[in-house]
Order: C-alpha cells, then sequence, then structure tokens
C-alpha cells in the first residue's frame, strides 16, 4: 500500500474553483483526504514538505504529433510518452499525420500496444500517460476518400481528424453527416491553402521589415467562416484547432453566442510570441499557423480567459536537428513544447498576473478533456489521484540531457527556465 501526506500545498482545481492551501492525503491512486491540516495517519505514510508546490488536475493534451510510426529519429512512442509526463501531462492525444497514417484500425492496436510495452517512466510514483488516438478522416491524411470511420469508432479512437487542411467542403460537409451517430469529437484545422500559398509568416509590419513571405490572416478566417456555415447546416459538434488570429476569436465568439456547437484551441506558442521574435530567424519559430502579429497575441489571450477559446493544446511537433537546420522559410513548420508549455506559460502568464492560476490550469486540464468529451475528477475525496505536482519556482536549463523528448527544437534551448514538474498521478 502507498501512502501519501501532501502537507500544505497550493490545491489548484477548476472543477470546484478552489485555488487554496491544503493537506492531501493519496492511497493507492485515490484521494483518501483533502482538509487544511490532517493528523490522522498510518505510521507507514509518506510524509511530504509541499509548501510553496502546486497540485492540479493531470494536464491534458488535445493533440501532438509522434514520430512513430515512421520517423521514430524524431520521437518514439516512448520518448513522446516520457516527455508528457516530464511535463505534467496524464493524458496525451497523438495525431494520424504519421507514415503510415493512421488510418485503419489494425495501427490503433498496434499503438495502444506501444503504449503498453513503453519504458519505464520518468519516476517510481509518476505512471506512464493515458494514449489516445486521433483517427484519420482521411485515406492518408491526403484530404481526399474518408476512412472507414465506424470501424475506426470501435477501435477506439478518441476522435477524428486529420490534423491537415481540408479543403473540400463537398467531404467535409459529408464526414460531419456520417460522424454525427458516432459520437465522436471532430476536429478541423481551417486553413486556406491557396491563400496561404509560400508564405511562412503572418502577414503585417514585421514580415514585411524581416523579408519573409506573408500568409494573410484571412486564409485562416475564410476557412474558418465556411466551416462554421456547414456547422449551423448540419449541426454536428466540431472542435477548432489552431486558432491564431484576433479575427478567428471574433468568429467563434460569434458562432457561440449564436448556439453553434463548437469548440476551439490555441496552442501554447500562439499565446507567448508574436511576429516579433521571428527577428531571430530561429527555424524553431516557423510555426504554422504562423505567430501572430501583436493584437492576435492579445485576443487569443482574452479567448481563452473568457472561454471562447475553450483549451491550450501543445501541438509537439518534433524534427531531427538536420532537419531545422535550414533557411527558416525552407525548414519544417514546428516545434517541441510537453516538456515547457507549463512552466513557460506559469512564468509569463500566472506570475506577471495577466492569468489567474485557476484560468491557466482550466485550460490545460479540464477544458481540453470537455472537448474530448471527458471528464476530470475534482480534488476531493474518494477520487481519483489524476494529479500534477508542480514547482512554480525550480530552475533548470533547456539542454539535451534535461529533456525527454529526442528532439530539441525549441527557441528556447540552452535558456534557464523556472518552473518544473515534480511528479504526476494517473
Amino acid at each position: 500500500m502507498m501512502i501519501e501526506l501532501l502537507q500544505k500545498v497550493r490545491v489548484i482545481d477548476p472543477v470546484s474553483e478552489i485555488d487554496e492551501l491544503f493537506d492531501v492525503l493519496i492511497t493507492d491512486g485515490y484521494i483518501k483526504a483533502v482538509a487544511s491540516h490532517i493528523s490522522d495517519i498510518s505510521s507507514d505514510t509518506k510524509i511530504r514538505d509541499c509548501q510553496g508546490l502546486v497540485l492540479g488536475p493531470g494536464l491534458v493534451d488535445l493533440y501532438s504529433h509522434s514520430g512513430e510510426p515512421g520517423f521514430e529519429e524524431r520521437e518514439t512512442i516512448s520518448s513522446f510518452l516520457q516527455a508528457a509526463a516530464a511535463g505534467g501531462f496524464t493524458r496525451v492525444s497523438i495525431l494520424p499525420d504519421t507514415s503510415p497514417a493512421i488510418d485503419n484500425p489494425a495501427l490503433v492496436a498496434q499503438l495502444q500496444q506501444k503504449r503498453r510495452g513503453s519504458l519505464s517512466p520518468l519516476h517510481p510514483c509518476s505512471p506512464t500517460p493515458l494514449l489516445h488516438i486521433w483517427g484519420a478522416i482521411t485515406l492518408d491524411v491526403a484530404g481526399k476518400q474518408m476512412t472507414e470511420l465506424a470501424d475506426l469508432a470501435a477501435a477506439g479512437v478518441v476522435g477524428f481528424t486529420d490534423g491537415k487542411p481540408l479543403e473540400n467542403l463537398a467531404l467535409v460537409r459529408g464526414v460531419l453527416e456520417y460522424l454525427q451517430p458516432l459520437g465522436k469529437p471532430v476536429a478541423f484545422w481551417p486553413s486556406d491553402r491557396q491563400l496561404t500559398a509560400n508564405g511562412v509568416m503572418r502577414e503585417g509590419p514585421d514580415a514585411l521589415r524581416f523579408g519573409l513571405p506573408p500568409i494573410p490572416a484571412s486564409a485562416e478566417t475564410t476557412a474558418i467562416a465556411a466551416l462554421l456555415e456547414l456547422v449551423a447546416a448540419i449541426g454536428t459538434p466540431v472542435h477548432i484547432m489552431r486558432v491564431s488570429t484576433a479575427r478567428s476569436v471574433e468568429l467563434i465568439a460569434s458562432a457561440k453566442a449564436a448556439g453553434l456547437p463548437i469548440t476551439a484551441s490555441t496552442t501554447w506558442m500562439h499565446l507567448l510570441l508574436d511576429t516579433k521574435a521571428v527577428k531571430s530567424y530561429h527555424t524553431s519559430l516557423h510555426l504554422d499557423p504562423p505567430l501572430g502579429n501583436p493584437r492576435d497575441v492579445v485576443a487569443l489571450r482574452a479567448g481563452v480567459r473568457t472561454g471562447v477559446i475553450d483549451a491550450i493544446a501543445i501541438d509537439h511537433t518534433p524534427y531531427s536537428y538536420e532537419e531545422k537546420v535550414q533557411a527558416f522559410a525552407e525548414a519544417p513548420a514546428g516545434a517541441i513544447g510537453l516538456e515547457l508549455a507549463l512552466p513557460l506559460l506559469w512564468q509569463y502568464l500566472v506570475e506577471t498576473e495577466e492569468f489567474t492560476a485557476l484560468e491557466l490550469w482550466r485550460a490545460l486540464s479540464t477544458s481540453p478533456a470537455e472537448c474530448l468529451g471527458q471528464k476530470v475528477s475534482a480534488i476531493l475525496p474518494h477520487q481519483p489521484a489524476e494529479l500534477t505536482l508542480f514547482n512554480p519556482q525550480q530552475t533548470w536549463k533547456v539542454e539535451r540531457k534535461s529533456l525527454y523528448t529526442l528532439s530539441q527544437n525549441t527557441p528556447w534551448l540552452g535558456q534557464q527556465l523556472k518552473g518544473h514538474v515534480v511528479q504526476t498521478w494517473c
């Protein structure tokens, strides 16, 4: 029997709307007691002084990329799960754009087996996170022919997405009609690739200054508007991925006010950085969608705080050193984030008092779970202990030996960060 008493820990619970100091007693994976002071404990209880530490529900990532299958030099399922645990995540969801794509039940079963056989976790008491798998909407995520969606649903996928823009609106309409009775989440990344063209940076004064091909905001907003019209006509709930512009936030707010069944997410880096950061030409700042102009970042932050943007996704996208050592416009888009998101978001949003701790934790845990049709338990007696213990003051250096991910494509490589996950339970 494993019994732990966390003394004087700051409990942040978005389910119960609590941000207070408590003692928390955990016994064999369940919360036994939560009180201002717990003294009635057995002699074999492990007592931990948690002053200055934060305890919240385990973090939930809506979507990220695994290298496996096909690009194991970037990331394996095992390294992905270890990185997720190190970052405080107890549930993670991988996108289907692997090689081969996750477009059939056999591959779903194979990946679920990989999770069960993954390497020992980062900490003796930090179990391997729960791995959810997004099933592809189209064969080989090529955007042409629908997969056997019902078979994938029966195989246990968490929902459906290609993780890539689907520009054939007739196909999108057919998918929405077909998926309605299945009751599984479906996620779309609205992006008009003709308007995107060869752009690599959000259109605006900084793109002109840095001499990089621009992407107009309308590449995203026109695609969102079209998707919203289809949702209004058909009624199937959808999740809108990778929201990155101020106008997109307005469109989503109006659609929600009109009662459309939609949820939305942005990624953690789009909340922290804007186009001015691209001055360094660091290829890990080449993202798709690109970093927004300053007013986009302001709107995205407000959108998350008010709930117009339901969740913060990590969209962890590992690439090898060789793939990223190119000119900015030639390098593949994406950056790692599973181990970096919580420390950096806490440092730049919570410690600056722009977000409350509850607002940030909700957007990283309970809200993404709800987007997946799942629930997160409150931090109350008799509930399962699916928890993350975080030290906001612990400093560490982002370097190869401190990361569990196999890739290092991040603009924070070599920097000291403040905030580190101590342990997870799940």
